[in-house]
């Protein structure tokens, strides 16, 4: 199949692609593809409207609607989807505190997979329309498969319309470095998601199927599980980079070492960087970003990350780990980078060793967000939190050590990516060709042979 993509001129590429990405959704459900061309065709004449409105020298006044009705259309539909039940079932709680006991509404609908990602992802293209940084596209199937390319579709990275459509539009020749890259990408990310993320995801709902658990199997699910779950997004991530990369394509960065950052402000540039660039540059700045005083900036801060929390998930613990990030950024920005700031001045020695205790305690910080992440509901983050308080009780060595087994090669691989400066870790020149080969197929034995018990990605709920 990709050998035939090689062959074929650029119009016939963009339209095996296309219907590759339609087939791919529909063997999920077929039924999802009308909300997802629904919400495709409206941003598409939304666009164009806005672009003709600009050549006609018309204000942004002018062109809000258009705006206002691409973003009504796509939360819309994300809304009915993903957060209608949520909304539903706390009304209904509130008014039975209030006395009143009306019937429970509730929709039985599936959510659409990839409905987040695709949401913004179509968003990102009006408001840029809108704000004259990106000309509207002529053609609507080059849009069409500019939204439904199936490797960033279900899980991201979520792509700018700014960076994928010129890609789309433009010829493209695949070249000898992108498929070098593109097979190291898939072999690593194959080897994180089967191997590692898979292993430890039994391990992990174990801990988190009870209610209450002693303190070290609290520690060590919470740490089995952000293992599992960077193992598990990043793979993904990796696989959908990669396969863009042997056709042509080439996908933003989504994870750049983040159990390496020292505070908050430097994990949320380093996780899930499509995401958090996104809040930041169409919701954080829209809502003032640091303009207003220092309150202001908090305000913003926080909102963003609330509403990120949300993003994920319909559910309480997503919000309030949407309010823990966010508190931890306003506590960095308001004492904590002040204080970085005075240690320009110190000897190098110096600052290697505070650096190595901030990514100790940040990485701490971290642990404790994923347990509010996965956790199923309010009163297990409680007991669970309480829990954490006694580590030593309930501590299972044999748990433990296959935690650390199965997190020993990304851990060994992240050295070496800090150590070397380089992501694509096997392609330095002093690694032989033939152990660089010796490696990739080991990583590929451990994944079709020694994998764990296959899982849904996690992202994929999203």
């Amino acid at each position: 199949m990709l050998a035939l993509y090689y062959l074929l001129p650029h119009r016939a590429q963009n339209r095996i692609l296309l219907a590759a990405s339609l087939f791919f959704y529909a063997c999920w459900d077929w039924r999802f593809l009308a909300p997802l061309l629904f919400s495709t065709v409206m941003d598409f004449f939304c666009a164009s409207r806005m672009e003709r409105m600009i050549h006609e020298g018309k204000t942004q006044k002018d062109m809000r609607p258009y705006l206002q009705l691409s973003v009504i259309t796509n939360l819309g539909l994300l809304g009915f989807f993903k957060y209608f039940n949520f909304f539903s079932e706390n009304l209904h709680h509130l008014l039975e505190t209030m006395g009143f006991h009306p019937d429970p509404v509730t929709l039985s609908v599936i959510l659409p997979v990839g409905i987040s990602f695709y949401t913004f992802q179509a968003l990102s293209y009006t408001i840029d329309v809108y704000r004259g940084e990106l000309h509207a596209i002529s053609s609507f199937w080059d849009f069409l498969l500019a939204v439904l390319y199936f490797p960033h579709l279900v899980a991201g990275p979520i792509q700018r319309a700014s960076s994928l459509l010129p890609q789309v539009i433009q010829p493209r020749h695949t070249t000898r470095e992108q498929v070098l890259e593109g097979i190291h990408l898939m072999c690593w990310g194959f080897f994180k998601k089967v191997f590692i993320a898979d292993h430890l995801s039994p391990l992990v709902d174990a801990t988190f199927s009870k209610q209450s658990a002693a303190g070290g199997e609290v520690w060590t699910a919470c740490l089995a599980f952000a293992v599992q779950i960077y193992c598990d997004f990043s793979g993904y991530t990796d696989i959908a980079r990669g396969v863009a990369k042997l056709m042509g394509f080439e996908f933003m960065l989504n994870f750049n070492l983040p159990y390496a950052a020292r505070n908050p402000q430097e994990f949320w540039s380093r996780w899930h960087i499509s995401l958090s660039s996104w809040l930041r540059d169409y919701l954080y700045i829209s809502l003032g970003g640091n303009r207003g005083g220092a309150f202001a900036t908090y305000r913003n801060l926080f909102l963003t990350m609330v509403i990120g929390g949300f993003w994920h998930g319909a559910a309480w613990n997503f919000i309030l780990w949407g309010i823990y990030h966010g508190t931890l950024l306003i506590v960095h920005r308001a004492w904590i980078g002040p204080w970085e700031k005075t240690l320009e001045g110190k000897p190098g020695w110096m600052r290697q060793a505070i650096a190595g205790v901030q990514i100790l305690v940040m990485f701490q910080f971290t642990l404790y967000g994923w347990l509010l992440f996965r956790a199923s509901s309010l009163g297990q983050v409680m007991s669970f939190t309480a829990a954490l308080a006694t580590p030593w009780q309930g501590f299972n060595t044999d748990t433990a050590t296959l935690v650390l087994f199965y997190s020993v090669p990304l851990v060994l691989v992240q050295v070496i990516q800090v150590w070397s400066g380089r992501l694509f870790w096997l392609s330095a020149s002093w690694i032989p060709a033939e152990l660089r080969t010796a490696i990739y197929a080991a990583m590929l034995y451990a994944a079709i042979f020694a994998g764990g018990q296959p899982q849904s990605f996690i992202y994929f709920q999203f």
